[in-house]
């Protein structure tokens, strides 16, 4: 039997390639699948991993802001030392008038508090008694001067009679003596009429001084013996400070030193003196010493009594630039300043003189010029170097 091959139908060649092509679909889905992976781990692990830090950059210096009180601008001007004192003001010139001589009031011309001016007549008393006294006296002066032109009568006699031998010696003697007692009476007699009229000139009383009547010591109709008080006067045109020092200090003061000071109720007012004198004592139950300041007092505001507190300039010097104390301070055993140049700190050595604990400043004799700015007290963080910004105008 022969066998024949016979030929394929038309489908088997398509049977043959629908497997290759579902293979092909199924490698590219699976390429796909592998390459969405990648991307999806691509995509996550650079979402995930940190980012690339920079190079650091330099550090900046701080810059410090100022205020006005932590500056200080400096300027020249004299600087005085001075020393603390207090007091009451006491007049230099004061008076209590009194009567010289007994008798009634009759009148009183002034008052409490009304001026008068020396020679003033200020009060009269009854001037009777005195006239009275005063013609007494003019008659004894009389009398005495009868007996003493009738005893140089007598002895002008007796001595013409001792010429002619009519009288002895003892008697011319006698005439003559009794010429001295009646010369002596008469001098007695004159000085009795001049007390007399002094008397009769003390009972109208005048000012023995220009002042203020401080007290009114007797009215009108008052009987005054010798020696009562009757006005109290002061001279308020020049006043003395009396003021207490400690006795350490009066080795800084001497006559001649400026004093200013001032008084409660006068807004402020800064009144002046010069030291006059200085009591060589201490006073008893301390260990101060009067020290007495004139105080001129041509206006008249300044009253006796009144308290004063005020300073003793014991030392002044030339205008020189004057520091802040707290904006002085040490380096390495030596004095400097903070002075600000450019907007930074710069230390700055200075030479100090004259200090002022009360105005709080120090003079400056070298290093600093007037017009700079330095640091006024020390702050923290700033040193020389520092960077620092000064307040404005406005601020």
């Amino acid at each position: 039997m022969k066998i024949e091959s016979l030929p394929l139908s038309a489908d088997q060649p398509a049977k043959k390639t629908a497997p290759r092509r579902r293979a092909r679909v199924i490698a590219l889905s699976l390429l796909a699948v592998a390459l969405a992976g990648a991307g999806a781990y691509a995509l996550t692990h650079s979402a995930t991993a940190p980012a690339p830090t920079a190079a650091p950059a330099p550090a900046l210096a701080p810059v410090h802001e100022l205020s006005v009180r932590d500056i200080a601008r400096i300027e020249a001007r004299p600087l005085a030392v001075t020393l603390p004192v207090t007091g009451s003001l006491m007049p230099l010139s004061q008076a209590t008038v009194k009567s010289k001589v007994s008798g009634i009031v009759l009148s009183t011309a002034v008052q409490e508090g009304m001026d008068v001016k020396a020679g003033q007549v200020i009060a009269r008393l009854d001037p009777a008694e005195a006239r009275a006294r005063v013609a007494q006296q003019q008659a004894m002066l009389a009398d005495a001067q009868a007996r003493l032109t009738m005893a140089k009568k007598n002895m002008s006699n007796s001595a013409s009679l001792l010429k002619q031998n009519f009288i002895a010696q003892n008697a011319y003697d006698t005439s003559a003596n009794a010429v001295d007692l009646a010369q002596a009476a008469v001098d007695s007699a004159r000085a009795q009429l001049d007390l007399a009229r002094i008397a009769l000139a003390d009972t109208t009383i005048h000012a023995p001084l220009s002042g203020v009547v401080s007290k009114r010591h007797a009215q009108a109709g008052e009987k005054l013996a010798p020696d009562s008080p009757v006005f109290s006067i002061v001279d308020l045109k020049h006043l003395t400070l009396d003021a207490q020092v400690p006795a350490s200090d009066i080795p800084r003061i001497q006559v001649g030193q400026d004093v200013q000071f001032k008084v409660d109720g006068f807004d402020g007012r800064n009144f002046t003196g010069k030291v006059a004198r200085i009591n060589p004592a201490t006073e008893t139950g301390s260990r101060a010493m009067i020290v007495y300041v004139d105080v001129a007092n041509p206006d008249g505001v300044l009253r006796a009594g009144m308290f004063a507190k005020g300073t003793i300039v014991t030392d002044k010097s030339n205008a020189h630039p004057l520091l802040p104390i707290g904006a002085v301070r040490q380096d390495n055993g030596r004095d400097v300043v903070y002075r600000i140049a450019d907007g930074k700190v710069v230390a700055q050595p200075v030479k100090l003189g004259l200090r002022n604990q009360d105005e709080g400043v120090v003079e400056a004799l070298e290093g600093v010029d007037a017009g700079m700015t330095v640091l006024a007290v020390p702050l923290d963080g700033i040193k020389p170097g520092s960077k620092v910004k000064l307040p404005d105008a406005k601020g």
